[in-house]
């Protein structure tokens, strides 16, 4: 899966004059972010998502990275930080909540 950052601001073509399409420039300015990532924060179809980034990619204006996810081993290894909270709740005097 990639993940994209935008380099430096553009003029938008017509096609892209929307909040969603600015939307996304600015968490791309700030951030690398994934396909699926903009087209939630945006509101868009994933096509549409990727057309934009076609754009910005041929203006050259986009860095773009390999992004693996962490790969848990087990159920309980994403349930680690709940557990975390759990063991520090329970272990707590009164006087210190």
């Amino acid at each position: 899966m990639k993940e994209y950052r935008l380099l430096a601001w553009t003029e938008l073509p017509a096609p892209f004059h929307r909040t969603a399409y600015r939307r996304m420039l600015s968490d791309m300015s700030h951030r690398h972010m994934t396909l699926e990532q903009l087209a939630s924060i945006a509101g868009l179809k994933r096509q549409e998502v990727q057309l934009f980034i076609d754009a910005l990619e041929a203006q050259g204006l986009l860095e773009e990275r390999e992004f693996d996810e962490p790969q848990a081993d087990s159920v309980f290894d994403s349930l680690r930080p709940l557990g975390g909270w759990i063991r520090r709740a329970l272990h707590t005097t009164p006087h210190e909540r």
